[in-house]
C-alpha cells in the first residue's frame, strides 16, 4: 500500500477517489476505537463516517511532518467526547460489564451504578484536553507513548494533563456530594 503522504498528495491534487484509500487503510482502527470509547451502538457507523469526513474536509489542514495516523485518530477521540458529552453518561470501560455477584443487594447494586455515573459526569466535565487523555488512559488503557502518537502531543503534556485531569477530579470529591459519590472509583485514579 502507497504511504500515506502520496495518497494525501493525490486527493489535494484533485483525486477524490485516493481517499478510499486512506479509509480502507484506517477504517479497522478507527471502528476500534469508537468501540472502546464509545461501546458496541448502533450508530458507531455513522459516526465513523463523520469522522472521515473530517478529515477529508480538513486534509489541507493536515501537516505532513506529523504522523497521519495520529492526526486522524485525534479527530476520531475528539469525536467520540463529543458524543460522550452529547449522550450524558458514564463512558463504557472497553465494553467490559461489571458482573453484580449474587450476594449484593439492591440498594448496593443501585449505589455503585449512581457511583459509576457521578463519575461519569465529572469526567465529562473535565477540559476536553485532560478529558481526552484521561479516557485514553483509563477506558482504553494505552501508554503515554500511544496517548502522544494518537494525540501528536509530547510525553510530557501526556503526563502533565493526567496529573491535572486526576486533581481536578480528586478537587470534587473534596465537597460532600463528591466525596460520596466517588469514594470507590477514585481509589482506583
Amino acid at each position: 500500500m502507497q504511504d500515506d503522504q502520496e495518497i494525501i498528495d493525490r486527493v489535494l491534487q484533485g483525486d477524490k477517489q485516493a481517499f478510499g484509500e486512506i479509509i480502507d487503510k484506517y477504517k479497522v482502527r478507527v471502528f476500534s476505537l469508537l468501540r472502546k470509547m464509545l461501546g458496541n451502538t448502533a450508530d458507531t457507523q455513522d459516526i465513523a463516517q463523520e469522522i472521515f469526513i473530517k478529515a477529508y474536509s480538513h486534509l489541507q489542514e493536515y501537516k505532513p511532518d506529523r504522523s497521519f495516523s495520529a492526526w486522524l485518530y485525534r479527530i476520531a477521540a475528539n469525536r467520540c467526547v463529543d458524543e460522550l458529552r452529547k449522550r450524558k453518561r458514564t463512558p463504557s470501560i472497553s465494553g467490559i460489564e461489571f458482573e453484580l455477584v449474587q450476594k449484593d443487594t439492591p440498594e448496593t447494586v443501585y449505589l455503585q451504578k449512581e457511583r459509576q455515573m457521578a463519575l461519569g459526569e465529572r469526567i465529562l466535565a473535565l477540559d476536553k484536553d485532560y478529558r481526552t487523555v484521561f479516557i485514553l488512559r483509563y477506558f482504553q488503557f494505552l501508554s503515554y507513548q500511544e496517548i502522544g502518537e494518537r494525540l501528536a502531543i509530547p510525553i510530557s503534556t501526556v503526563q502533565m494533563r493526567l496529573y491535572r485531569a486526576r486533581k481536578k477530579l480528586r478537587e470534587t470529591m473534596s465537597d460532600p456530594e463528591g466525596r460520596e459519590a466517588l469514594g470507590y472509583e477514585m481509589q482506583q485514579v
